[in-house]
């Protein structure tokens, strides 16, 4: 079925952001004597909010982190954005060409997914449509953010795609009851649902939507 409306999650999926945050939170781990693996550490912590990440970090650690660890993060993470952060290879080129109505969806706060969607040249793109976790109140797998999405373009769940990186995300589209494409450019997730649409390439989300009518 041709969607209505399609649901973008913005680290990961559009912005190329999540070794680059994963690698200034390990940083600043390693700071305090906590040494951890980039590659799979950032699998893990694929799609989980800040909060998440900074309590598995302190059960590794045995002890709670600064009470101003958060702030420093976000702070030191915003230096490294505005310095490296690039877009996914094709998401330009993806929402350029489609003629349907899109959003972005995402766990972070409002302001890094505005910086992330400027600094990357997206933001004109989503700029009146753009949903956080934190004013939402809910966080992915949980469905909450996405049904507020569909909700407030008014267009019925059945009736939007999501396009997700993370697992969590996956699922929270699946639960909304919303069609779902996984944007996977390396290794599949292991725990990928069946029934999910696999992308290697966002560019492969063209022709599909193509088909269906788009």
């Amino acid at each position: 079925m041709a969607p209505a409306l399609l649901i973008f999650d913005c680290d990961g999926t559009l912005v190329d952001s999540e070794e680059l945050g994963t690698s200034v939170l390990l940083e600043m781990a390693a700071e305090l004597g906590l040494h951890l693996p980039l590659r799979q550490t950032n699998a893990l912590f694929r799609g989980w909010k800040l909060d998440q990440c900074v309590a598995q970090l302190e059960i590794w650690l045995g002890y709670p982190l600064p009470g101003d660890f958060v702030a420093q993060v976000r702070t030191r993470t915003e230096g490294v954005f505005r310095a490296r952060l690039r877009p996914i290879p094709g998401a330009l080129e993806l929402v350029r060409a489609l003629r349907l109505p899109m959003c972005v969806a995402s766990s972070g706060p409002r302001e890094k997914i505005e910086l992330s969607l400027s600094l990357t040249g997206l933001l004109p793109y989503f700029k009146d449509h753009i949903f956080s976790g934190y004013e939402v109140g809910s966080w992915k797998p949980d469905p909450g953010l996405f049904l507020h999405a569909a909700q407030a373009m008014s267009v019925p769940p059945a009736e939007c795609a999501v396009v997700e990186d993370s697992l969590v995300g996956v699922q929270a589209g699946l639960a909304a009851g919303m069609q779902v494409f996984a944007y996977q450019p390396e290794e599949i997730d292991p725990g990928m649902p069946g029934g999910v649409r696999i992308l290697r390439r966002l560019e492969e989300l063209l022709p599909v939507l193509e088909q269906a009518g788009v």
